[in-house]
């Protein structure tokens, strides 16, 4: 059976609430543009602040989501819509820094049954699977190495990367250790074996990364994951 033609032009939808002083808000359309120049197809994305995300519905059409920095979030809610839409219908998607924290939280509610679990920024109670990181990565940048034969690697074409940071939240080790028997498998590490990098290996293209790879646009960088993302979404 002949294989379906690779699409043209794709419909991104980027989750988050848009804040133009955010860097990573500012260097995602250059990433964008440029992986779509390098793979010659048209890419159209779409700013979708997190208060008018109330369903699933609100995500139908669009060929691949990315759950982008700056949280927390105004509405949690429509992050974990967005990311529990494309993680059930195979829906190519890519988390970076919040988005990160949020699949994690999403995968351990929706999949693990851990209906308590929490973000330690937002939240007291409950299972804390995202919190405060020992060492604050805020305008910082890291060796990570990433596991072989994944779709991160594969995308960098190398082992260890160095990338920057934005945050002060990671995942817990209480989730970390609870994530060693689950599909949703880590793929990077940072010097210190933190959990830096994760893909879901029952689904085409569903990557999270606590860093902000996208970044490198702002220094006229390619940015393989986004190049990586674009192509799962032509599928």
């Amino acid at each position: 059976m002949e294989s379906s033609p690779l699409k043209s032009t794709l419909r991104i939808a980027l989750v988050g609430d848009y804040n133009p002083d955010v860097l990573a808000h500012q260097a995602i359309p250059l990433a964008i543009d440029d992986a779509a120049a390098v793979l010659e197809v048209n890419a159209d994305y779409d700013w979708l602040a997190t208060p008018d995300i109330a369903s699933t519905e609100d995500l139908v059409g669009y060929d691949a989501i990315w759950v982008v920095p700056a949280s927390p979030y105004k509405n949690e809610e429509g992050a974990f819509h967005a990311i529990r839409y494309a993680r059930e219908n195979s829906v190519p998607l890519l988390g970076t820094c919040g988005g990160f924290q949020h699949a994690i939280i999403e995968y351990a509610r929706n999949v693990m049954g851990w209906d308590d679990a929490a973000h330690g920024e937002t939240h007291s109670e409950g299972r804390l699977v995202i919190a405060p990181l020992t060492c604050a990565l805020v305008e910082k940048s890291d060796t990570i190495e990433l596991r072989p034969n994944t779709l991160i690697a594969k995308a960098y074409g190398r082992l260890e990367i160095e990338e920057g940071y934005h945050c002060n939240y990671g995942i817990a080790p209480l989730f970390a250790g609870a994530l060693e028997q689950q599909p949703l498998k880590v793929t990077g590490w940072d010097s210190e074996g933190e959990i830096r990098a994760v893909e879901l290996v029952t689904h085409p293209f569903f990557v999270a990364t606590l860093f902000q790879h996208e970044r490198a646009a702002l220094a006229g960088r390619p940015a393989p994951l986004v190049q990586a993302f674009l192509r799962a979404a032509q599928r």
